[in-house]
């Protein structure tokens, strides 16, 4: 599962903007500021807040006109592992490859893992061709791809993908191919049974 829930405990600085809230509520709002919209190495993409439990006594430390809370919290994060299955759609085609939207975050499929083929680049119409299959691969297509490399540091992420395996690719490759192999079975009409002879019966 890409999306997860994790339990953290911290310390959030509560500024003195906050102080006509009630505490779980300024604290879950500074919890916001700092922590929604981060990309960490061992968390992944941090989405949100869902919820705050534990609060600790608030103490005021020198210089500093705020409260900083010892908390436990809750985060719902976005971590793609390696050999993941995803499912997402493309958003953009260049001609070393394409991006597919997965989740919040962004994935590259380099031209030579869209298909088990050899593969061209039509510049005007922005989109990739396979020579024996006549696959195509263009913008909005909705892709099944699978995580082959990943590296997230601070704020910042790179998610290579393939759809070269079987089965991955984009989805209208294999409604086609349905298409064409219903097409290609004969049509059987059901058979009336025949009527039994009934044998003479001599007297």
């Amino acid at each position: 599962m890409m999306y997860k829930i994790l339990t953290v405990a911290d310390r959030v600085r509560v500024p003195p903007s906050k102080f006509g809230m009630s505490v779980k509520d300024a604290v879950k709002s500074s919890l916001e500021d700092v922590w929604e919209g981060m990309i960490d190495r061992n968390l992944g993409v941090i989405l949100s807040v869902t919820s705050v439990g534990e609060i600790g006594e608030g103490k005021i430390l020198p210089g500093d006109g705020a409260i900083h809370y010892p908390v436990e919290f809750e985060l719902l994060v976005f971590y793609p592992e390696l050999h993941d299955l995803a499912k997402g759609y493309v958003i953009d085609v260049t001609e070393f490859g394409v991006f597919v939207r997965i989740g919040p975050v962004d994935g590259m499929v380099h031209v030579s893992q869209i298909m088990d083929d050899f593969v061209s680049y039509d510049a005007k119409n922005r989109v990739f061709l396979g020579r024996d299959t006549k696959r195509t691969m263009k913008e909005g297509d909705d892709v099944l791809a699978r995580v082959i490399s990943l590296s997230m540091g601070k704020n910042q992420y790179k998610i290579g993908l393939t759809t070269r395996q079987p089965g991955l690719g984009c989805i209208h490759w294999y409604k086609e191919k349905a298409k064409e192999k219903a097409k290609s079975q004969p049509k059987t009409e059901a058979k009336q049974p025949q009527e039994e002879k009934k044998s003479d019966l001599k007297k």
